[in-house]
């Protein structure tokens, strides 16, 4: 896999070279010297972003059935009403 590096400016001149360069490898652009994005092809974006998972089975935590979860009773001294003004 080649990595490639670019400015903003160079990006912005040739986005087709840009295009073509993802298409070996990770496009980095910088912007004023600094790493701001990364150009990828939809398959390797694919690739890092896939999980067998969905985000509902992600967050279910099946484990957490296990865990006792008493929290205290608030009394009235720690209770107040939100002021939205």
């Amino acid at each position: 896999m080649r990595v490639t590096t670019v400015t903003s400016r160079e990006f912005n001149q040739d986005v087709s070279k840009a295009k073509r360069d993802a298409a070996g490898g990770p496009v980095f652009i910088t912007d004023r010297g600094r790493t701001a994005h990364v150009l990828l092809t939809i398959e390797d974006y694919l690739k890092i972003t896939k999980t067998e998972a969905s985000i509902v089975e992600l967050l279910a935590m099946p484990e957490a059935a296990d865990i006792d979860f008493e929290p205290p009773r608030l009394d009235g001294e720690m209770c107040r009403t939100a002021d939205l003004s």
